[in-house]
């Protein structure tokens, strides 16, 4: 389970991948498990052509559940079915970029 995130003010976010126990995506694509933190984490990624930004490894997870509300395809019985999601940092909420809406 592939899980990216850009929120780089979340506790659970360990070099943009999420650390999160379950996490859930509700109707407005939102992700409804953020929690800010005081100790942002660096936003390598402004540098992407001049260094390689550092990434945690990827949660290889069989059974971390994605609890989904949104009307989105991947959307099965209220789980996400996807191989992967990545949240984005839109302002002041975290947005499921995965999404695709039916």
């Amino acid at each position: 389970m592939d899980i990216r995130c850009r929120k780089l003010d979340c506790k659970f976010n360990d070099r943009f991948t999420c650390r999160a126990k379950t996490l859930d995506v509700n109707k407005k694509g939102n992700c409804s498990v953020y929690e800010k933190t005081d100790k942002p984490v660096c936003d390598t990624t402004k540098n992407l052509f001049s260094c390689v930004p550092q990434y945690a490894p990827q949660r290889d997870v069989k059974n971390f559940v994605i609890e989904c509300s949104a009307s989105c395809v991947l959307n099965k019985e209220g789980r996400c079915v996807a191989n992967g999601i990545t949240i984005n940092d839109y302002k002041e909420i975290p947005v499921c970029m995965t999404i695709v809406r039916k």
